[in-house]
């Protein structure tokens, strides 16, 4: 196979970038992407502005498989506010928080990979995801 995997230089073929975004966010479960696969994960981004609890959960899942579960006072109280080799970061400047997602090595999906929220507190105003990925 060489240097090149489906006519790309190894690593990921046809980035892009999807995007999902709630505004005046209600109580409860709420999906911001869903891709079908097969695919590759590089990264992802989700903003939630608003919400003084931070009980809202950031979940990923790639082929029925959770891999991310976990909430925004969470990773603060556990350190992910620092750079880390997890792949979980928490850049936070209320009322803006921003939980990264990024493991030092590429996930493959082959059917689907999901970002969803569980939002447990009142006064979010939006959450907005980012996906970076490709094939």
């Amino acid at each position: 196979m060489g240097l090149f995997k489906n006519d790309c230089a190894i690593g990921v073929c046809e980035p892009q970038r999807t995007q999902g975004l709630l505004t005046d966010v209600a109580q409860g479960d709420h999906t911001l992407i869903k891709l079908t696969g097969p695919g590759t994960f590089v990264s992802a981004s989700i903003t939630k502005q608003g919400g003084g609890a931070g009980l809202t959960f950031v979940k990923m899942d790639i082929d029925g498989r959770n891999v991310v579960n976990l909430s925004y006072e969470a990773a603060a109280n556990v350190g992910y506010n620092q750079p880390n080799n997890y792949g979980l970061v928490l850049l936070d400047h209320d009322p803006i928080r921003n939980l990264t997602i990024g493991f030092p090595v590429l996930l493959t999906y082959k059917r689907s990979l999901t970002i969803s929220v569980t939002v447990q507190e009142s006064g979010v105003a939006q959450i907005l995801a980012n996906v970076i990925h490709g094939k």
